[in-house]
């Protein structure tokens, strides 16, 4: 008897791994993520240069999925985080023309961002964000750096995270494949 319930858990979980998202998952965001956003607000204006010089905007990623990821050189969770963005994100959708993946690194110069992103082999493009006022825009002075943050083409933010925490990552693939389906 046992052994069928661990096999019907087992089937569970497999069914489950593999279901697709019909609907992007309600998500109450806890206080202590440190956002200033919220889900289903409208992506604020911003303006960032990534380190190959070209200057991106709000009005530029409209009509597009975006994922912002926050990130800095000194952050251990972001270091774990990225090879997974890497593989299981911008892998899959990099030749996507309606997907775009920024890492904004907080308040770095150009080479230390360089250097970071050699040291951490991803090929994800990343922006500077001098004095944290792109992170700031998104998350309360103080707040802890590890967040990603998934707008939809219509430029209304549908899904956050902070830290890396799998089982939040691997829902924030499917929202980002569904809304890649739509």
């Amino acid at each position: 008897m046992k052994k069928l319930f661990s096999f019907l858990c087992i089937i569970l979980y497999a069914m489950s791994a593999f279901a697709q998202l019909n609907t992007i998952p309600e998500k109450e965001i806890p206080a202590d993520y440190g956002y200033i956003v919220e889900i289903g607000q409208q992506m604020p204006n911003i303006e960032m240069k990534l380190t190959d010089g070209t200057k991106v905007s709000t009005a530029d990623l409209k009509g597009k999925v975006t994922m912002l990821q926050f990130t800095a050189s000194w952050c251990s969770v972001c270091r774990k985080e990225m090879p997974h963005i890497e593989k299981e994100i911008w892998q899959k959708h990099k030749n996507n023309d309606d997907f775009v993946l920024i890492g904004v690194d907080m308040d770095e110069p150009l080479n230390k961002v360089k250097d970071f992103k050699a040291t951490m082999k991803t090929t994800y493009p990343l922006a500077l964000d001098p004095g944290a006022e792109i992170f700031y825009t998104f998350a309360a002075k103080g707040a802890g750096v590890t967040r990603n943050v998934i707008i939809d083409k219509t430029g209304e933010i549908v899904y956050m995270t902070r830290l890396f925490k799998e089982e939040e990552f691997n829902e924030m693939v499917d929202v980002i494949d569904f809304l890649l389906e739509k």
